[in-house]
């Protein structure tokens, strides 16, 4: 892959996409092919083929996916499941025909059996039951890795998976009912230190903004502005699930460096004949917290000094996930950005946003 070499990123505007884009450009990078979804639906086959045959795409960042947390994977496991199939299916098989030189699969650490030995290696793959509270979307990229490493044995292509960690920063879904568990605590205490100001002004901007916040929250922060103290702000769980968080420009430097060195990665040979994980690569940040630790973090960095409740009602997914990214360290990456820094930036990405559509929002 080169600077002029013609580079596909399929979901460039969501949080993996755009921090790809952000990255190829900053490495000099300028022949990048990029759709919204109104102008190319990819869970439809034929708009995926014109769009591969009239583009001609050398190499491919699937980043591209309908994402969530333990909430919208309850709620939504049919959509889910056969969104992220078609997308997959249609993506992968176009770039085949299309004889495309390298692609990149984003997947997630979802895949991994719920009580896999941590760290997770990759050859942990398809060894255990998966965590129910998000089976429909681990299953889905599971069958997106096996039919890679199925073109790969079958055609020779050179189409390699990547398994990120929990992710945050720019460009992240900041919707109380699908967003994932960092981005949610951002808004959460955002909203709270607005009630806490009485503010109610600028949480009716926010919801403009974010999206519509879910009752009985909605009415907790108005009683709090009204009343001028604070109602505990509620979290799912316990908080004593662990997990590490990666920040998403850490993650583009992994991905642009691996399609860089793509000969490396498949001139070795594969650690076990016919196993999707030949060419699946882990990507983690190589630390994880608690759950109720990352929580006080966030509160802490948005100036939040109220109450937490966690309803252990609620679930809690996974007791424990951190990725082994042995591989990926040895190609030769490592992250930049501490969580402290991650959960900063990504407030900063937080308000700037709250900012500028309140600032469209009135033109």
């Amino acid at each position: 892959m080169n600077t002029t070499s013609r580079i596909y990123i399929a979901g460039h505007r969501g949080l993996v996409g755009s921090a790809l884009t952000r990255c190829l450009q900053a490495e000099g990078f300028t022949n990048l092919i990029t759709r919204t979804h109104a102008e190319l639906d990819l869970e439809h086959p034929q708009q995926v083929e014109a769009f591969f045959a009239g583009e001609r795409p050398e190499y491919v960042f699937l980043a591209a996916a309908k994402v969530g947390g333990i909430h919208a994977n309850s709620t939504y496991p049919v959509d889910f499941l056969l969104s992220n199939l078609k997308v997959q299916i249609n993506v992968i098989e176009a770039s085949w025909r299309h004889g495309v030189k390298g692609l990149l699969f984003l997947g997630s650490s979802c895949i991994y059996p719920r009580m896999a030995p941590q760290p997770i290696n990759e050859e942990y793959l398809l060894t255990g039951p998966l965590e129910p509270t998000n089976e429909p979307y681990a299953v889905a990229k599971i069958a997106g890795i096996e039919l890679c490493e199925a073109y790969n044995r079958q055609y020779g292509t050179r189409f390699l998976s990547v398994m990120p960690t929990n992710l945050y920063g720019p460009n992240d879904s900041y919707d109380l009912q699908n967003s994932h568990v960092l981005p949610a605590l951002i808004r959460k205490f955002h909203l709270a230190k607005l009630a806490l100001r009485g503010d109610v002004e600028a949480i009716e901007a926010d919801e403009s903004i974010f999206g519509p916040v879910p009752e009985p929250l909605r009415s907790k922060l108005l009683e709090t502005a009204s009343r001028g103290f604070p109602s505990p702000v509620s979290l799912w769980g316990t908080g004593s699930a662990r997990r590490e968080f990666l920040y998403s420009d850490d993650l583009a430097v992994a991905c642009v460096l691996l399609m860089e060195k793509l000969n490396q990665v498949f001139d070795k040979p594969p650690t076990r004949q016919f196993t999707a994980s030949n060419h699946l690569i882990n990507i983690g940040y190589g630390e994880d917290t608690t759950i109720r630790e990352l929580a006080e973090e966030v509160a802490r960095i948005v100036g939040f000094d109220g109450p937490l409740d966690w309803d252990a009602a609620k679930p809690d997914g996974t007791p424990r996930k951190l990725l082994d990214s042995e591989k990926i360290n040895r190609i030769g990456w490592t992250p930049s950005t501490t969580l402290d820094q991650g959960i900063r930036l990504a407030y900063a990405d937080y308000l700037f946003r709250s900012k500028e559509g309140i600032h469209h929002r009135g033109d």
